[in-house]
């Protein structure tokens, strides 16, 4: 991919220079995109899809390193999700969250979540979990936060897994299922159900 292919999308080699550049300058860990505010370039043709599949242009991105790095400047804004470098920000499309929890391993008292970005996540105050339920279905839709309001949706296979960890604890609605990790509680169904 060596740019868009229409003239209202900007190009991404720009972009990726930019973020690899960003990255460098960061070290370890997400550049500090919270920190920048540059001019706004416009939307571009990339869209994260509900199962964490990076489009651009209706073609999936197969390269990990770039869906890492792009990953690494997310933002997410009041007026939608943002890639964002010192000298750009784009807009771009996400389907539900933009990361998957893809693996979770209980570690003492602490629940690490691994993200199909890379990223690891240990569940706590400031890295919540929460399930919403769909009233029609009762269908779960658990999410962890991860960064700045950037949310991984959890996978069905570590979703299973937080369930065989759960607990009865009592809430002010009432006994909850729910999983603990570093020091906070979860629910994970809501209150009464399964009890």
């Amino acid at each position: 991919m060596t740019g868009a292919s229409n003239d209202n999308s900007p190009p991404l080699d720009g972009l990726v220079a930019a973020a690899q550049s960003a990255q460098a300058k960061s070290g370890r860990g997400p550049p500090p995109v919270h920190l920048w505010n540059p001019p706004n370039c416009g939307d571009i043709d990339i869209r994260i899809a509900r199962d964490g599949t990076w489009f651009h242009e209706k073609t999936p991105i197969g390269r990990e390193a770039l869906v890492r790095l792009f990953a690494s400047i997310l933002r997410l804004d009041p007026d939608g999700y943002w890639l964002v470098t010192p000298v750009e920000k784009m807009r771009i499309k996400v389907d539900d969250a933009p990361f998957i929890a893809i693996r979770v391993d209980a570690q003492g008292d602490a629940l690490v979540f691994q993200t199909n970005v890379g990223d690891e996540v240990i569940a706590d105050a400031e890295h919540e979990l929460r399930v919403t339920w769909n009233a029609e279905t009762g269908e779960p839709a658990p999410y962890l936060h991860v960064r700045r309001g950037l949310l991984a949706r959890l996978s069905r296979p570590v979703f299973y897994e937080l369930v065989e960890l759960a607990e009865v604890c009592d809430t002010p609605e009432g006994p909850a299922w729910g999983v603990r990790s570093n020091g906070a509680w979860f629910a994970i169904a809501p209150p009464g159900a399964g009890l």
